[in-house]
Parts: C-alpha cells; structure tokens; sequence
C-alpha cells in the first residue's frame, strides 16, 4: 500500500487501496464490448431501435414481476418529459451482476450553461467536474446510483463530460437495477429512472438550477491552476508553492487540507520568490523551484516529505478549498521509488548497475525479481525512456546503496568489488547532459551537498533557502570519489504487442483493485509503487489506454515505447478510451501508462534496432 502523511508530513495509515470499486467488479456483463482485432469480430449487444423511445415508465411498470434478464430489453435511448434523455448503455443479466450502466442526457438550450464556461478543454473538464460532484450529492441517499465523483483532483472522467459543440452536458453512472429475487421490481425501478434521475438532473446539470458564482469559481481556479503549471517552462522553474498553500494532509486516507492552529501555510523563502500573473487570481506570489538538482533537508517530521508529496500531486489541478490549488509541478514529472520483486524486461541500467557477479549484461537487463537498487534504477531509465523530464525522490523510499556510497565504504569495498554506482555521481549529468532535473528529499547523506544546484531546509514546516551554507560545507573535501562522470542516456525499446493481450477466453478482462492493482488479460499488475495515480478510476483508465494502444496499432511492434506514448497522446481522450468501453475512468497519463505496461509480467520487447 501506498503511504501517506497525516498532518504535517508525520507518518499516517495507508492508502484505501485493493477494495473493488463500485461496478468494477468482474463477470461476464462487466467486461463492456470490443471492437475487430487480430480478425476478430465485434461481440454482439443488444440491438436498441435507432432513435429515442417514448414511454420508458410504462415499460417499466409493465416488467413488474417478469424475469431479471428482461431488462436487457430497455437498452437504448429513452426521452424523458423535460427534455432529457436516458439511456440504457448496458443492463444486468442478474441482480448480483456488476451494476448497468446509465447515461443521462441534457441538450445543450436546456443544460444553458454560459458559453464562456465550456468554452476551452480546460473549461469542460472543470464544469464537467463540479457537475458530477453536484450530481453526485443529489444522489447520495440513493444507494442504487452511483455517480463517480472523484477527490481532490480535478480530472478527466468518463461520469460527466460537456460537448465542444453546444454545451449539452452526459451523466454517466452505474444504476444497480432492482429486483425482487430473480424478478424485476417494475415499480422501483420507475422510480429510479423516471423520477429520481430527471429530477436530479433539473437540480444539478442545468444551469439555472446552479449556484453560478461556485460553478465561475471552480472553472476559473482550474484554468488559474493549467496557466501556472504552463509557465514553469519559461520562467525555468520544475514547481511552483504559492504563498499561503496548504500542504499537509489531514491524515494518510483523507487528502483533505488540514485543519486547526498548528498548521502553517507556506512561505517562500525571499530568495526564491517568484511573482506570477495568473488569468483569474491575479499576481501570485510564491516559491519557484528552478531546473537543475534541488535538494530538500532538514530533521525528521519538519515537513521535506510534504512538501514532495505536494510537488508529486502538482501535476493535478484541485478543487477550490483544497489548500493546493497554486502548487503545481511541469506536466513530464515523476516520482521513483525502490520496488523489490518488481519485473524488468530489457533495461539499459549498466550507468547504475554494472559488472555483476553472475555475468549478466546490464546493459540489457532483465529479471523477474529485481532488488530495491536494481529496481529504481530501472524506473529511472524506464521513466526517461518515456519522456521524463523532472524526477523526484524520497530517500525514505529510495535504495539507499543506489542512492550513496560514502568514503569510508568506497575504501573497505573497492569498486571493482561493487556493481553499483550510486546516483549522486550521475544526478547533474542527468540535467546538463539530458534536460532531466532532480528533486531529492535527504537527511542522512551529505555527499549531495556537492551535487546539488540549491539546498532547500524544511524546519517547523518553514521553509529556507541554505544553498551558501551547504557550499560552505561541501568545501571541506571528505575523501569521497565519484565512480561516474556522466549518465549515457536511454536506449529505445519496442513492445511486442501479442505480449500486451487484454483478452481472456475471448473477452477483454480490464478492471482495477483500488489504486493498487490493475487486472489486465491474464496478468495482475502491481501499481502499488506507481504513485502519482491519485484516484482508483485512473488505474481502469491506463487499462483501458493500453488496450486503446494495441487496437488502434500505436503499439504495432515497429515503434519505440515513446513514439507509441506519442500516437496514443494524440488521442488519448474521454471519447476515444469510451470507444474502447462505456466505464467509469479517468483518463491517465502517459507516464503512469509506461509505468503499467513495464509492470506487465509477460511483457517482451526488443530493443529499437534489434530482433526480439
């Protein structure tokens, strides 16, 4: 399981993860359909009548009593008095089947939301958000609708989204159609789907129905939050911690802000404040973290593993309240950890790990069952291989011998004995030679005093700039030799495809176990290290994004992992991973997509060049 912090960055529980969400559970009705691959035909669905269908109550009530499976006869669109539609997706076989799956439709005159808040990409993922929220808490009570609101984070879901055209807004949610037994309850589902769901929708998807100063506040802290992170790059800066922010989180499995007296809000040290003008909030002033090797120090509990945790959340926008609207980090961050047991198929790691004992070639290196050092060194070269572009790093998660080598080691065991060579001898070659900067929480090893571009000192929360001092103190020379001059770069390699089969007796078997595990063919792949996944629907999304990726050929056996990453990106909407199945998702991230498909046991590749 993932950890946490709770409130100032102090150890707290574990992250809710392994549960099966809400409709996500397997079986024959919840694997959704497929289209042609590999020569294979479309799976058959029930064939809905070609346009909208009156009189949805009545059918309902007439099923009072008929066998469960009958209602895979409503599927289809339905018009609804008031002008919404509903539409029956995909239904139950049974009353233990994973829930239907129902969309609700608001044309774009009678949801008549302000052009200007649906306006750009940006707009409609936010008012596609707070919508579904909305939605979500008009519908709490029924525990037969579940809308997939989501957390802290503002991201792309399949439960809501607004059309680029004219602004018609699709709830899409699980509906556990009733049933008395093995019969339907005709009454109670009329109920549901004729009066509980258009009322819900006339309460929460329109706009005259709508507080319009929270729904212009939500939309405008997104866009406030995409304009900062946009101008990292040219203000040369990896993050940005706004004056003020919230960071520490009210325990390990509520990312809430925390509350009471003793939080402190964050103040930039003067050296490093920045002012940004943002398009909603104004001038904003706080601190600017620029490229290169950042270091992070300071005692235990002081608040260094926070304040990463908040950079490693900055690739998300977040809802207003939540105390991280302002801190963001560039889009091409990741963060690394050491991952015992974990696969590694065909890595260049030889810059980390080099003359092994049993001979083994490390500049193609593979293993089912990787080290902590081996296996970071891996993610490492995995996520530059990907487009990495900022890394960061936690000693307290990290393989301390791929991280140090002090003096005293490098004389009781000489290199030639030592395969590994640890990062502080590669970490500037990583930024001077290949654009990839490095941000690294440490408080026991001093060698990176050395390395390091800026030396960032957390106490009491509060932070301060002690770049000169730790100069001071790096002078003093400690005896210690580097055993690299430089890191040589990645080497490109090509998934096989066939190795990539979402299929399981002739069915594709894609769904997720919390945050931690995604179940994808015949394989169970361990996310528990991947973790910038900030929501269990993300984890359904890379499944879906992977399947997406061999269909449409962007993974066609010819082209490199990164040129693949770059097709897919091109598509990697809503829309498309829709196409793939009607689920509820949230769309990922490339860098969280290569992370699950090189934790694929199973997974062959070649390297770019070379035959498998």
């Amino acid at each position: 399981m993932r950890e946490r912090s709770g409130g100032h960055g102090r150890p707290g529980g574990h992250r809710r993860g392994g549960g099966r969400p809400y409709g996500e559970r397997g079986g024959r009705d919840g694997r959704g359909e497929r289209g042609e691959r590999g020569g294979r035909p479309h799976e058959e669905r029930p064939r809905a009548p070609r346009g909208p269908r009156s009189g949805l109550a009545e059918e309902l009530g007439a099923l009072e009593g008929a066998q469960y499976g009958r209602y895979k006869g409503l599927v289809g669109r339905w018009e609804l008095p008031g002008g919404v539609s509903l539409e029956l997706v995909r239904a139950q076989s049974d009353p233990y089947a994973p829930p239907a799956r129902v969309a609700v439709h608001v044309p774009g005159e009678l949801a008549a939301f302000p052009e200007e808040l649906w306006a750009s990409a940006v707009r409609r993922r936010a008012l596609a958000s707070y919508l579904a929220r909305q939605a979500a808490g008009a519908l709490r009570g029924e525990r037969a609708l579940r809308v997939d609101a989501g957390g802290q984070e503002v991201l792309d879901r399949s439960s809501c989204t607004v059309d680029a055209e004219d602004g018609s807004v699709t709830l899409r949610l699980g509906a556990a159609l009733p049933g008395h037994g093995r019969r339907i309850d005709g009454r109670e589902a009329r109920r549901l789907l004729t009066r509980v769901l258009p009322e819900a929708a006339e309460r929460t998807l329109r706009h005259a129905s709508s507080d319009a100063e929270a729904v212009r506040r939500f939309v405008e802290t997104v866009e406030d939050s995409v304009a900062l992170r946009d101008a990292l790059p040219g203000l040369g800066l990896v993050g940005f911690v706004a004056d003020g922010a919230v960071l520490p989180r009210r325990s390990g499995v509520d990312d809430r802000p925390a509350t009471g007296e003793g939080v402190i809000p964050f103040a930039s040290p003067p050296e490093l404040r920045v002012t940004v003008e943002l398009p909603h909030a104004g001038s904003v002033t706080g601190m600017g973290l620029p490229e290169g090797v950042s270091l992070v120090v300071g005692g235990g509990f002081h608040g260094k593993s926070t304040l990463l945790r908040a950079l490693e959340s900055g690739i998300w926008d977040h809802v207003p309240g939540d105390g991280r609207e302002l801190v963001v980090a560039r889009p091409e961050t990741v963060k690394l950890r050491a991952e015992d047991g974990r696969r590694v198929e065909r890595v260049d790691v030889h810059a980390f790990v080099d003359h092994l004992p049993d001979g083994s070639d490390t500049s193609d290196f593979s293993t089912e069952n990787a080290s902590g050092s081996t296996s970071q060194a891996a993610s490492l070269c995995e996520a530059v291989e990907a487009g990495a572009r900022v890394l960061l790093i936690d000693e307290d998660t990290a393989a301390t011998n791929l991280m140090i080598r002090d003096a005293r080691m490098q004389a009781l065991v000489a290199k030639d004995r030592e395969p590994l060579t640890p990062l502080v001898d590669s970490v500037r070659s990583l930024h001077r030679d290949h654009g990839v900067s490095t941000v690294l929480v440490m408080g026991g090893s001093g060698d990176y005093l050395e390395v390091a571009d800026r030396v960032l000192m957390m106490d009491a929360y509060r932070p301060s700039d002690v770049t000169e001092r730790a100069r001071e103190i790096a002078s003093v020379p400690t005896g210690r030799r580097a055993e690299a001059e430089s890191f040589p770069g990645v080497v490109a390699r090509v998934p096989v495809p066939s190795s990539l089969d979402a299929e399981v007796r002739g069915r594709p078997r894609i769904r997720a176990r919390g945050e931690d595990v995604l179940s994808f063919g015949d394989h169970e792949v361990d996310l528990r290290a991947v973790e910038q996944i900030a929501d269990p629907r993300q984890v359904t999304g890379i499944g879906l994004a992977l399947e997406l990726a061999v269909r449409r050929g962007h993974l066609d056996g010819e082209r490199t992992l990164a040129e693949g990453l770059d097709l897919l990106g091109e598509e990697l909407t809503t829309a498309a991973l829709l196409a793939v199945r009607d689920e509820d998702f949230a769309v990922p991230r490339r860098y969280e997509i290569a992370a699950a498909l090189n934790r694929v046991r199973g997974l062959r590749m070649r390297r770019a060049g070379r035959p498998a």
